[in-house]
């Protein structure tokens, strides 16, 4: 069974920046498209950011240019690089990967809270 932890959420001013790490461990063959989710208060779960396993990468609009999605050497590691951080960007953040074990499986992380406020 394959489990991913986040890490790295906390308070921070508007304006901050925070960076978000994501590490899958377990039994898999490979790691393909590795996606960062946020959800706020009362509101539907979407997608942030996503990158696949060659490196190409999508954003929301809401966080284009601000925000920067990256996989470690190692391809089973995701992280989140977020600057000019605004109180809307407050949420919980929520790694999900596709992996093969050989068959296709997704999985999702347990979240991690990132507020924005001063």
């Amino acid at each position: 069974q394959v489990q991913l932890v986040e890490s790295g959420g906390g308070l921070v001013q508007p304006g901050g920046s925070l960076k978000l790490s994501c590490a899958a461990s377990g039994r898999f063959i490979s790691m393909s498209v590795m996606r960062w989710y946020r959800q706020a208060p009362g509101k539907q779960r979407e997608l942030v950011a996503a990158i696949t396993s060659g490196g190409s990468t999508d954003y929301a609009d809401s966080v284009k240019g601000r925000f920067t999605i990256s996989r470690g050497n190692a391809k089973n590691t995701v992280y989140l690089q977020m600057n000019s951080l605004k109180p809307d960007d407050t949420a919980v953040y929520y790694c999900n990967a596709e992996y093969r074990t050989p068959i296709v499986a997704s999985t999702w992380g347990q979240g991690t809270q990132v507020t924005v406020s001063s």
